[in-house]
């Protein structure tokens, strides 16, 4: 069984999270990849879409970023993100469930 227990939490705001699990496996999860896995009410019932129609005017599309990264207890991460959007709360078993690496994606 997949260890959900993270032993190292590596944050870029600009480009992502890494996590090493307890049983070694690390996970590696792009912003966009985060953003969209967003596990809150509103998100997951696609009543909220990040993304949304493409605009016309591409040179002002806002680049994704965290603005901030914070543990909730010791069982999830809940990020604010430059879009306005904070209320998703990233359970490390989520975060595990999600892991996109070669390995993990063959699994689900």
């Amino acid at each position: 069984m997949a260890s959900t227990d993270p032993s190292n939490i590596d944050v870029s705001l600009s480009s992502g999270v890494e996590i090493v699990w307890s049983d070694g496996h690390s996970s590696a999860y792009a912003l966009q990849y985060l953003r969209d896995k967003c596990p809150c009410a509103t998100c997951s019932t696609g009543a909220h879409r990040p993304g949304g129609p493409p605009s016309p005017f591409q040179q002002f599309t806002k680049v994704l970023k965290m603005e901030a990264v914070e543990p909730v207890g010791r069982y999830a991460l809940q990020f604010k993100w430059n879009d306005g959007h904070s209320s998703g709360i990233y359970s490390f078993e989520h975060l595990r469930e999600i892991c996109p690496c070669p390995e993990c994606s063959k699994k689900s």
